[in-house]
């Protein structure tokens, strides 16, 4: 039997926490709170940009200069030093890609909210098959089909090893590259929730304990929550940057001329 913490809230947390409700009862039951969050966060990000540009200065006000510190980041930091040249016209897309995931992430440490979307797998597959779509079709267009999968399937190796490395290169290619780009964001922002609700909740199931000594180990709870709570921030902001990195590299994989 779960111990309930203050409020009646069962603990320990469970996998069943991020299977939520729909938010109309009984009816729709795809309209969860995760599905609520993602469009709140597709609304803040284009009122943002909207309102960042509303009237661009040369000298840029303070709302735009962030706006354009975003972008210029992705573009210079991420497209151009990982994909070159070509990278320019990949920047909308990055950027964007990073606002999202991070904002998004940060969804989890923001109270009254404190979940992510990304903690349920269902938010990260979906980013990640946009990416894979993505890599493969910049390949496809670029060298054309036949060439893409030849560059991405056969390496320079001797002829007579090819039929083993070419299923290895398939599966780690077209295969791992898109499954990993997922799990990645989702473990991190489930695990990081979880160990949230673990010492949280667990400062209050101690708190309620018979025993005084028991009862001042709650404090210890909570200050390990306190703690974890500024490494999220963290890890929600590298999450978004690894996600947007590989995608980058991946696109850059695509447009090479060799494997």
């Amino acid at each position: 039997m779960p111990i309930l913490a203050e409020g009646g809230i069962p603990f320990p947390p469970s996998v069943e926490d991020f299977y939520l409700p729909s938010l109309v009862e009984g009816a729709y039951p795809w309209l969860t709170k995760f599905t609520l969050l993602v469009w709140v966060a597709v609304a803040v990000l284009i009122i943002f940009f909207l309102w960042a540009y509303r009237n661009p200065q040369l000298v840029p006000t303070k709302r735009q200069w962030i706006a354009e510190s975003i972008y210029g980041f992705a573009r210079d930091g991420v497209a151009k030093d990982m994909i070159g040249h070509e990278g320019v016209r990949f920047a909308p897309y990055l950027t964007t890609l990073f606002c999202f995931i991070l904002l998004t992430n940060l969804f989890g440490l923001i109270p009254l909210i404190q979940v992510s979307p990304n903690s349920h797998i269902a938010f990260p597959i979906v980013l990640a098959v946009i990416s894979y779509v993505l890599f493969i079709w910049v390949g496809i267009r670029k060298h054309g089909a036949g060439k893409f999968f030849k560059n991405a399937l056969i390496p320079p190796a001797p002829w007579f090893v090819l039929p083993l490395l070419i299923p290895i290169e398939f599966f780690s290619t077209f295969i791992v590259r898109p499954v990993t780009l997922a799990l990645r964001l989702f473990a991190n922002m489930f695990a990081g929730h979880m160990i949230l609700l673990v010492f949280t909740l667990g400062g209050f199931a101690l708190l309620g304990a018979n025993s005084i000594a028991v009862k001042s180990v709650s404090v210890l709870s909570w200050g390990m929550a306190i703690a974890l709570y500024f490494l999220e921030v963290i890890v929600a902001l590298l999450q978004a940057y690894v996600f947007v990195v590989l995608t980058a590299s991946y696109v850059q994989g695509a447009l090479a001329d060799e494997h």
